[in-house]
């Protein structure tokens, strides 16, 4: 691997996991050394998180990693409605039964799984990943994917503000088991509205617990 692209996953990770909160400033000499790569690599790791819109100049204090505000979570869920929806609608029509069967008795296993400790939370949000990997490759259809996965970065980053939250991870758990067995029974009317009872769910929450953090 480049160490542009080491650079640039490492440090996207961190600000998903909210180890680098919004604010924090990425100053080049320091990130550097962190990092163990030179300048070059990283500025190119940095101009990577800038064009994803997790980090912005700031005048006065460099690059700093962005905010995440009531407004730009309601703006991300807007986009979020129109493209998960349809995916929904089309992974039921197109996808395979027999993958999301799969998805579904992992997700069954969740409530038990929460109950443990932190790698466990991390299993858990690697099986939401491949739920969303598998609505991927469902829908067949390159453009809504890759308007899907420029979304989610921003959307992981938010989903990680629950990461305390255990009833609302169970309840969210839940509402993917749901989708999957509409998906399964090939019900797209029924994914698609399961999808949007789970993103109106998910937005309250995260507008809910932005507002109970405060500034950061």
């Amino acid at each position: 691997m480049r160490a542009s692209d080491r650079a640039y996953l490492t440090l996207r990770d961190e600000i998903i996991d909210w180890e680098l909160p919004p604010g924090s400033v990425l100053a080049e000499v320091e990130q550097s050394t962190r990092l163990g790569v030179s300048r070059t690599p990283l500025r190119e790791a940095l101009a990577r998180l800038s064009a994803d819109g997790l980090v912005t100049q700031q005048t006065g204090r460099g690059l700093v990693v962005t905010d995440v505000s009531v407004d730009n979570i309601r703006q991300l869920f807007e986009v979020r409605r129109a493209l998960e929806e349809q995916a929904a609608r089309l992974a039921a029509e197109r996808g395979d039964p027999d993958v999301f069967a799969a998805l579904e008795r992992e997700l069954r296993a969740v409530p038990e799984m929460l109950e443990a400790d932190d790698p466990a939370r991390h299993a858990y949000y690697d099986l939401v990943r491949r739920f969303d990997e598998a609505l991927d490759d469902a829908v067949a259809n390159p453009y809504l994917v890759t308007a899907l996965r420029n979304l989610r970065t921003h959307l992981v980053r938010i989903r990680r503000l629950a990461k305390d939250d255990t009833p609302r991870l169970r309840a969210a758990a839940a509402e993917h088991l749901t989708i999957a067995q509409a998906i399964v029974a090939r019900d797209a009317d029924l994914a698609a509205h399961a999808t949007h009872l789970h993103l109106h769910r998910a937005l309250q929450n995260a507008l809910a617990t932005t507002v109970s953090r405060g500034p950061a």
